[in-house]
């Protein structure tokens, strides 16, 4: 399924045992979980699903699981985060055979690539399968800044379909429109700036807090999406707090607690992540156990 991408795209966690020892099951479980909720799409193994902390053949295992469960009843997609440009192209091609629909490509982890090296490592990973890409960009966490120029650059390469938006500076996605018109589908990729993205044109949301709150994820992406912004507005005035937890270094700690919190899956991460604890952890439940006891009627 590779058709038009748009629509709330939860970035989705790796569930584990205790052992930190990968969950498939209740990964699984976790997905059906968000598909009746409405989700338009999945994206398996990005930062929250802590792509970076599997070994290469756990990832290749959870998407084939996760393929065959989802059997096409929405897009599912992939992130690409290697550490060289060979080995992105090489775990493309395999989750490509895995059954995914797209992927989502980062740049290449630990090294701060310049605008050329950049470029041609987008190019390199577009040319090792045949699936539609969503290029990530966010300059906050991986130091490597796709402008809008570079991406008109790019326009030329006709898998790039969709920009994931990152950089936590919103004028991007105007800048964006202006610079490169409706080449691209825009996705916010950062939660505290989803309803402005909304209101400036993008046309999808990866969101991280979906992973625990649903409904009022999608809720709120279909008062948006209709125009109805005073509905839009009083949800993510109640979400906001909530959304914040998304910018922070320990966002898939945050998110994963949240998710304890109601019930959606475990709080476990893997190494060296660790579980919240001491007065951060109380920080964080907080703002999430107030949210729980204020969450809104949804029509």
């Amino acid at each position: 399924m590779s058709g038009v991408w748009r629509g709330v795209f939860p970035a989705v966690t790796t569930q584990f045992e205790s052992d930190q020892s990968l969950d498939v099951r209740s990964t699984l479980a976790h997905l059906d979980r968000l598909l009746e909720a409405g989700v338009h799409g999945l994206i398996m193994l990005g930062t929250v699903g802590e792509n970076c902390s599997l070994e290469y053949g756990e990832k290749v295992e959870l998407l084939r699981a996760t393929a065959a469960h989802v059997a096409g009843r929405v897009p599912l997609l992939t992130g690409v985060a290697e550490c060289s440009t060979a080995l992105a192209c090489r775990f493309a091609t395999d989750a490509q055979k895995a059954g995914v629909d797209g992927l989502m490509v980062l740049p290449a982890m630990v090294y701060k690539s310049d605008p050329r090296e950049t470029a041609t490592h987008f190019r390199t990973a577009a040319r090792a399968t045949d699936l539609p890409i969503m290029v990530y960009n966010n300059p906050v966490s991986y130091s490597v800044d796709i402008t809008p120029e570079m991406f008109a650059e790019l326009a030329d390469e006709p898998k790039f379909t969709a920009i994931k938006e990152s950089s936590e500076d919103v004028r991007r996605i105007t800048d964006l429109r202006n610079c490169c018109g409706d080449r691209y589908t825009l996705f916010c990729g950062v939660d505290d700036l989803a309803l402005e993205s909304a209101l400036l044109g993008a046309e999808g949301w990866v969101s991280g807090l979906v992973n625990a709150f649903p409904e009022e994820n999608r809720a709120l992406w279909d008062h948006a999406e209709a125009g109805r912004w005073e509905e839009a507005r009083a949800i993510y005035r109640w979400y906001t707090p909530l959304l914040h937890l998304d910018t922070h270094v320990k966002l898939v700690q945050y998110i994963k607690l949240a998710m304890r919190e109601c019930g959606l899956g475990s709080e476990t991460v893997r190494a060296p992540r660790l579980p919240l604890v001491g007065a951060e952890r109380e920080s964080v439940l907080a703002v999430i156990r107030r949210a729980i006891a204020t969450r809104p009627k949804l029509s």
